[in-house]
Formats: C-alpha cells, structure tokens, sequence
C-alpha cells in the first residue's frame, strides 16, 4: 500500500456540535430525498433522521426504495412514499414542497444537473422569477465549531455581480440564523485594490460598496485577497485596516472553480467538516453526494434544518 498524497489530511472531520445542537433545538423538517432507492442517500437521511434532524419523505421508484431499505436493515413503513421514477422524481418533489408537503429537498441517487434542473426553473414554482439562488459551504475546521460560510462553489458558475449580491444575501440571513449577530463578509479577489485589469476586484469593490446600504446588519469587505481574509498579521503587515481581516465569517468566490476548489482543499487538505445547502428556492435545497463522509451528511441535514425552520 502506497503512502497517501502528502497535502491530504489524515484527520477524520466531525460534525460541529453547535450546528447540531442548534438544528436539534427545531423542529425536525420533512425531508423530501429524490431518487431514494439507493443504499448511501438513504443510509444519510436515516442517520439525519436518527439525530432529529429530519422527517423522511421518500420519492423515487417505491420498488427500489424498499429494496434499498431492506438491504440496510431499516423499516421505512412509518414513512410517506412518492412514486416518481427517474427525473420525475425531482418534479414531484418540486410539488411536494410547493404543496406545503415538504419542508426540505434533499439530492438522493441523481446527477446534480437533473437534481436541480427539476428544482430551480420558474416553471418548478420554487422560486419568484426573479429570484436568484445561491450554494453556501458552512466549513469548520477540526477542534473549532465556529465556521466559514463559502459561497459559491456548486452551483453558479461564473456569477455576474447581481448574482454574487444575492449569494451574499444569502449567507449573511444564513449566518445570523446561526447566532452571528454581525457577520463580517470578506469578497475575495487577487489583492487588496480594485484595478481594472482584474474584473472581479472591481467587482468585489462594487459590491461591498453595495452591501453598505443592502446589508445594514453585515461588515462587508472587499476586494480582499486570501491572506487577508484569514490573517490579522498579513494584514497589520499590509497595512490593510478592516474588522473583516483575519475575522471573517464568510467568504464570497468569484467563480465556481475558486470556490469550488478551495472547498476541497478546505475539506480533503485540513480535514475541515462541509456541509452544503443551496438557499434562495421556497425550501432549502441540500446538496449531497456519495463521496461524502457521515459528517459532511449530517452537517448538511443540520443546515436544512434550521433554514426550513426560518419564517
């Protein structure tokens, strides 16, 4: 057996007990699972549901669903059952949360395109026409439970401004559900000064500039480059004076292969727990996959949890 990459972490990430004490302080939300009938998504929700952090409805091909249940040894009787088999599951999902019947949507044995395609058009009734939606990672780092908010590293790609506004938004009402009275947003760019010939450092400046008005209840900096944002003694070296520095409660990407790349280095070089939610839809949307460990799960079940508790 070969030694493991040497920039991957040896740490086994653990769920953050205030998240899950939080979110077990709710009520449990029903928990839509599209495309149930497979071992891992729903060996997550059992778990979710084991923990109090969600109620069971299970939609896909019900045949498929009882097979995968047997096979895990768990009775699903008590639980309500959709028949809606391939992409039609999504759909009914839709529905289901639509119809009041569904407090929370949770990607099962799906692709993600299919997942959301069947989500996040006007058409699905999930959203207002004008509403934008956004991915946020609620990240911690082991032996800590205060977390990063990283937004967007799944689902926008190459965000234009009025985007990054709303997934700003997004986690700003996401960090004060958590208990941040004042959270503090750093938008990250290459460096410190909006020049033009780096587009999204003026952007990140526009932005910030916009938050000031929008988002009274937030400390929002930006541009900010990474060391900035995650160190008080690069930016006393810099001479970089914001609360934000080495302080931030969130952190706002340019693109996806940013976001999405300093998620994994976060989750499979430091051994950081992430859970993904995407927030903007009627119901939070949570986004799993089956590279995912248990606590990454539990971690994103705990966010639907306290999103769908929200008025």
């Amino acid at each position: 057996m070969t030694d493991p990459f040497p920039f991957l972490s040896q740490i086994t990430p653990r769920v953050p007990q205030r998240l899950l004490d939080r979110a077990r302080s709710l009520p449990p939300p029903r928990v839509g699972l599209v495309n149930a009938g497979a071992v891992n998504p729903l060996q997550g929700l059992r778990e979710a549901m084991e923990l109090g952090l969600a109620e069971p409805v299970l939609v896909g091909d019900t045949d498929k669903i009882r097979e995968a249940a047997e096979q895990i040894g768990w009775d699903i009787s008590p639980f309500r059952l959709e028949h809606a088999p391939h992409a039609e599951a999504a759909h009914r999902a839709a529905a289901l949360a639509r119809e009041g019947d569904a407090d929370a949507i949770m990607k099962g044995q799906v692709h993600t395109a299919t997942f959301l395609k069947g989500l996040l058009p006007a058409r699905a009734g999930l959203r207002a026409p004008d509403a934008r939606c956004g991915h946020v990672f609620h990240i911690t780092p082991p032996h800590s439970d205060r977390p990063l908010l990283l937004t967007d590293a799944a689902l926008n790609v190459d965000p234009d401004v009025e985007t990054r506004k709303a997934c700003l938004s997004h986690a700003v009402a996401l960090a004060r559900r958590l208990g941040v009275e004042r959270p503090k947003a750093g938008i990250l760019s290459a460096n410190e000064d909006p020049i033009p010939s780096l587009p999204n450092s003026m952007e990140a400046a526009e932005i910030a500039a916009w938050a000031k008005d929008a988002l009274p209840e937030a400390e929002v900096a930006g541009p900010m480059a990474l060391d900035l944002i995650f160190s008080k003694e690069a930016a006393e070296a810099k001479h970089y004076d914001s609360p934000v520095a080495g302080d931030a409660d969130i952190m706002v990407t340019p693109n996806i292969t940013t976001g999405n790349a300093l998620f994994k280095l976060m989750v499979l070089g430091m051994g950081c727990c992430a859970g993904g939610i995407v927030l903007g839809a009627k119901v939070p949307i949570l986004l799993t996959s089956r590279s995912q460990k248990a606590a990454a799960r539990i971690a994103t079940a705990a966010l639907g949890a306290i999103v769908a508790a929200a008025p």
